[in-house]
């Protein structure tokens, strides 16, 4: 089994992830890498001396430019990035929903618009499987349906099943892909997507059924998308006592640093989110105290570090006020320094949680840290 629960305190999970690109230490949050690079000028290098463990790339950009076959001739993304380690794909869905101004679903899959040049596109689960396969990537996820919130129960009820039905394709078409020797990663890993909106019910009937299709890992997907945090928490622990115990959890595209403590808390193993360099893009950094906008006129001559708590190579070496100077001069540095920290903070948070897992001290991690870090000061 590639995934091993070490320890729990509560409903959250100490554990760790194998992989045939190395063994990730969870919780673990995935770096966002969406066209195989990180928006903000970092390099699978740069990944390395932030303490990344795992890096998620997206199949329908990649599939659009530089075009998923021409990844596979080049010998994968491992290869075409230089990153050694874990690589996810998420599987095109969630962009075929949110960027495409026309589609039209069908039981095969669902025809669409690129949103680059407005060409025709299907993509069903067979071909999100193949584009990943060319992709090489160590873990797949499942093509499914990323329904809006709020939705019609019959809807949301009637996209389950066939996000179940798309998923079973999914597993097949990777098994006759690896058979055939058509995969460039023939030790890829597949996750399936828990979906059902904001109704428990839907959530954890989903849950059920797709757990028993003996997967590798399972995700919590369409969440985070305008609900109430409070919803989404109370989602994560409806359909959490339903997810196997020996599989790896990951909830998708989640969050701030409170968010990803509460979904530890709920009993999640994986995160991702394009907040930290997002945010950093536009001079928002993350700390140990709260969040700071570096753009802000007090920060002109502040010689201080963006964190004094932070063992980062930006707060190392340079200063808020010339953060500040770079952001506000546009400078590409600025950028990059920015999203170098807010990315380390995300990943050394991780590693914060995982000491107090392995210490017996997340409750108490929990309670200082759950409201500080996503406060601005």
């Amino acid at each position: 089994m590639p995934y091993r629960l070490i320890k729990q305190e509560g409903a959250a999970r100490r554990g760790e992830f194998t992989t045939v690109h190395g063994t990730v230490q969870t919780p673990a949050f995935q770096n966002v890498a969406t066209a195989a690079a990180i928006k903000g000028g970092l390099s699978a290098l740069d990944l390395k001396d932030i303490r990344a463990q795992v890096m998620l790339c997206n199949t329908y950009h990649l599939h659009l430019r530089p075009g998923d076959k021409t990844v596979a001739e080049l010998g994968g993304l491992h290869k075409f990035t230089r990153w050694d380690g874990p690589i996810l794909t998420d599987s095109g869905g969630f962009q075929v929903f949110s960027l495409a101004k026309l589609r039209h679903i069908t039981e095969e899959g669902v025809t669409f618009h690129s949103h680059l040049d407005g060409h025709k596109i299907f993509m069903g689960p067979e071909q999100s499987m193949q584009i990943q396969a060319n992709l090489g990537s160590t873990i797949a996820m499942a093509f499914d349906e990323c329904v809006e919130n709020p939705a019609e129960h019959d809807y949301a009820e009637a996209s389950c099943a066939r996000t179940a039905r798309w998923l079973l394709r999914c597993k097949d078409e990777m098994a006759r892909l690896k058979h055939e020797g058509k995969a460039v990663n023939p030790d890829q890993l597949l996750f399936g997507i828990n979906q059902g909106c904001t109704y428990k019910d839907l959530r954890v009937e989903h849950m059920k059924r797709i757990a028993d299709y003996d997967l590798d890992g399972y995700a919590i997907g369409g969440l985070a998308v305008g609900e109430p945090a409070e919803v989404m928490y109370e989602i994560i622990s409806a359909v959490e006592p339903f997810a196997p115990k020996d599989k790896i959890r990951y909830l998708m595209g989640v969050g701030t640093p409170g968010n990803i403590i509460e979904g530890v808390y709920r009993g999640v193993d994986l995160f991702d989110c394009v907040m930290p360099s997002r945010n950093a893009r536009h001079g928002h950094l993350f700390t140990w105290d709260g969040i700071i906008n570096i753009k802000n006129l007090k920060y002109e001559k502040d010689e201080r570090p963006i964190d004094p708590h932070c063992d980062c190579p930006v707060c190392r070496n340079f200063s808020r006020a010339y953060l500040r100077h770079l952001q506000k001069a546009d400078e590409m540095l600025g950028m990059r320094l920015a999203v170098m920290h807010n990315l380390y903070f995300y990943n050394h948070l991780m590693e914060k949680i995982r000491e107090a897992l392995d210490n017996g001290t997340f409750q108490q991690f929990h309670d200082t840290y759950v409201h500080r870090l996503d406060t601005r000061i």
